[in-house]
């Protein structure tokens, strides 16, 4: 890391001399050099994170510039601090500078205004293509390394903070992105699991549907780049899970992420809908906009709570209800990742989402066959079944989801080990079973 910040640090000196010649320009006081161009940024060959991020990208003098700008509060925050002189005909600060202050921050935090003073100064031809470095399709964006924020209403375009996404910080600075936290500004949690495919028991209907999905992660990028189909496909791929509880959506949703090595993020619905107009939305875009161009997988459970059938427009909240339904259909058809959205019940569903879905995967009740896998499965190796249980029996006579039949085996085995023995006794799995029915008021 000091090899890292060594790198940083000659970033940042590179970035001072090219302001200070840029005042010096723009006030016409004596400078060394004719033009910023002159001031050549510095050349690195080591295989540390700045240094391959440098020469990956081979960026442009005025992209340069902008990183290293969008950079300096986090690396050296005083550097930028020129920028508080005042104007003295006016005795407040050059608006021409640009800039903000942060909530906490005292330092100066620029803007696209900084960026356009600092490179064009009243050059109008060189100022106005800056906008371009914060297109869509420009790599600041494709890759998530800085961003112009939107400018206020009737304000200025390049009034926007200018600003370096968290884990692009982590990444040039420590060469690793942390896991986002569960927080309100990313309302997901990482989920995985430490069971596999042979720990599933699914209905063969089933499997053999998510064996497409896992044919689309390990080999989409095949289909989209090496055989050209990317102009004829969409990004990224949908697919809705739908079944009873306890029928493995969750643990199927977690082992596609194993298999495939990518994260996946359960999200939170009760943090992302909000009472406030409008705030529903900026929940979503916050979630999609960190899991773009990563590969997540992005789990939405209960999704009927959310993506439920639109209504007609009776009221200003249904109408903006429907306006968070299309906002969601917009972002779920551009994310490049993969959208799993599972339902206890396909028809809460607004068929304007099912229509948009690659793939939709029916989850149904384990029948006595599969009953009898779960079962078997379900037990430690250091378990012993007492003489007469009968897993056949247990699997015909009692209609159990496989969370459901965990449950029990769960129960079962605590109340053997709290008995310091191994051996599981049927009057702890038929008491266990009673807890199960009591959940959904059936007796046994």
């Amino acid at each position: 890391m000091q090899h890292n910040a060594r790198d940083l640090n000659s970033e940042m000196a590179w970035l001072t001399k090219v302001i200070y010649a840029s005042f010096k320009l723009y006030f016409r006081n004596p400078c060394e050099y004719k033009s910023l161009d002159e001031i050549i940024p510095p050349v690195y060959d080591s295989a540390l994170p700045f240094a391959q991020l440098v020469r990956k990208y081979n960026f442009s003098f005025d992209e340069r510039l902008a990183l290293a700008l969008a950079l300096a509060p986090h690396i050296d925050s005083k550097l930028l601090d020129i920028f508080f002189c005042k104007n003295p005909n006016t005795d407040r600060n050059y608006s021409e500078f640009g800039g903000l202050k942060g909530t906490h921050h005292n330092g100066f935090l620029p803007t696209g205004e900084t960026l356009a003073f600092i490179l064009a100064g009243d050059d109008l031809s060189r100022k106005i293509p800056l906008l371009s470095l914060f297109s869509p399709g420009h790599p600041f964006a494709k890759d998530h390394m800085i961003y112009l924020e939107p400018s206020a209403d009737g304000e200025p375009l390049l009034s926007g903070a200018l600003k370096a996404r968290e884990e692009f910080v982590e990444m040039v600075t420590t060469g690793y992105a942390r896991k986002p936290d569960f927080n309100a500004g990313f309302p997901a949690v990482s989920i995985s699991t430490r069971q596999t495919w042979d720990d599933l028991v699914l209905n063969a209907g089933t499997r053999i549907q998510i064996d497409e999905i896992l044919a689309w992660m390990e080999h989409g990028d095949t289909l989209l780049y090496e055989w050209d189909m990317g102009r004829k496909f969409r990004p990224g791929y949908r697919c809705l899970f739908y079944g009873p509880p306890g029928t493995g959506k969750t643990m199927t949703a977690c082992l596609l992420g194993k298999a495939t090595g990518r994260e996946v993020y359960k999200i939170d619905l009760s943090m992302i809908i909000s009472k406030w107009v409008g705030e529903t939305e900026k929940n979503l875009g916050r979630v999609f906009d960190k899991a773009q161009s990563k590969g997540w997988i992005l789990f939405f459970d209960e999704a009927d709570a959310l993506f439920g059938k639109r209504t007609d427009i009776s009221s200003s909240h249904d109408r903006y209800a429907n306006q968070e339904v299309a906002y969601l259909l917009q972002r779920i058809e551009l994310f490049d990742g993969v959208t799993i959205l599972a339902t206890n019940l396909k028809d809460n569903l607004d068929q304007a989402f099912t229509r948009r879905f690659e793939s939709l995967v029916y989850f149904p009740p384990p029948k006595a066959p599969e009953r009898r896998l779960i079962w078997e499965k379900a037990f430690s190796d250091k378990a012993k079944l007492a003489p007469g249980i009968d897993l056949d029996k247990l699997s015909e006579q009692y209609d159990l989801t496989g969370a459901t039949i965990m449950n029990v085996v769960r129960y079962a085995s605590l109340q053997a080990i709290r008995r310091n023995e191994c051996e599981i006794r049927l009057v702890d799995l038929s008491q266990g079973i009673k807890k199960e029915y009591a959940k959904e008021g059936k007796t046994v």
